[in-house]
């Protein structure tokens, strides 16, 4: 028996090897260089010179972008948030009156399959101003509400709230198909069970569909706080971290410290702060994931 047991340890360890090996070097292996190069003092050529913790110091301390991208980031993350109720309602609704589903839903999923620069340049015109051709400023003419057109994505105020929207339409149709995935998944005897006892339409829901969607609505919500953690391709073709870097995030912020400034050294400080960022997020949405569960049961 315990012959047995072995070889069946080290069948997995052979399939599990070459994927381990591949996570180290492309994932793994990165992260430690990156945290290598945030100690010390790089323009991406010529002499490193060592500076210990000095770009964590200078990052925490004397930047006047950093914490303000720490907090735009986090806004982008609340407006990510608001993807999965939103996201759940659609679900259900399309699971109990739409007879054939998968043309909606693959309507829902198509901005998530289009090319980032298609989609920044789409909403880059339709926030245009109304004398550029801009749709949604020329709507707000037609119906009388000239006082709301703004020029959005030049507007230190209205840019990053334009921003989160763009980002929200993008990836809603990710959490519906997620949603809806996990609401088909449920039996229908047990809400035909619970119609019985006179637990139909709300009811239903509270009591059947969203605890048997928890695991589901867990990933959902990890997925769009980490992904929106990590929010750039979109930002960049659209504002650039403009105007005035009002919607400079952590990532942007990373990205022009490293390639634009050449402050190799000091971006990767920046990187590496993301990386424990995100981890410590993570952390945080499993315990409250685990208290909710534990509170419930």
């Amino acid at each position: 028996m315990n012959g047995v047991l072995r070889v069946g340890k080290w069948t997995l360890a052979v399939f599990v090897l070459p994927c381990l090996l591949f996570y180290m070097a492309f994932v793994f292996a990165p992260i430690l260089v990156s945290v290598y190069y945030s100690l010390v003092e790089w323009a991406g050529m010529g002499d490193q010179v060592f500076v210990g913790l000095n770009n964590y110091k200078v990052l925490f301390t004397q930047d006047p972008i950093f914490w303000p991208s720490v907090l735009r980031t986090l806004y982008i993350s609340a407006a990510s948030l608001l993807q999965v109720p939103i996201a759940i309602i659609i679900a259900i609704l399309v699971s109990r009156y739409v007879r054939r589903p998968n043309f909606l839903i693959s309507s829902y999923f198509l901005p998530v399959i289009l090319s980032v620069v298609v989609i920044g340049q789409l909403w880059k015109s339709i926030y245009n101003p109304a004398s550029l051709g801009g749709m949604l400023n020329q709507m707000l003419v037609k119906f009388g509400l000239e006082s709301w057109t703004k020029t959005w994505l030049a507007d230190t105020d209205w840019a990053i709230f334009a921003l989160c929207f763009v980002i929200f339409w993008q990836y809603i149709g990710y959490h519906v198909l997620i949603q809806f995935t996990g609401v088909q998944n449920i039996s229908s005897d047990i809400y035909e069970a619970a119609s019985i006892d006179g637990a139909e339409g709300f009811k239903a829901d509270r009591y059947i569909t969203l605890p048997l969607l928890s695991p589901v609505i867990k990933i959902s919500v990890v997925l769009a706080v980490i992904g929106s953690l990590k929010a750039f391709d979109l930002i960049v073709v659209m504002t650039g971290g403009g105007p005035a870097n009002t919607t400079e995030v952590i990532s942007t912020h990373m990205y022009y410290m490293t390639f634009n400034s050449f402050k190799y050294g000091y971006g990767s400080a920046i990187s590496t702060f993301l990386v424990v960022f995100c981890l410590v997020m993570t952390v945080l949405l499993n315990l409250a994931f685990k208290r909710a569960e534990e509170a419930a049961s």
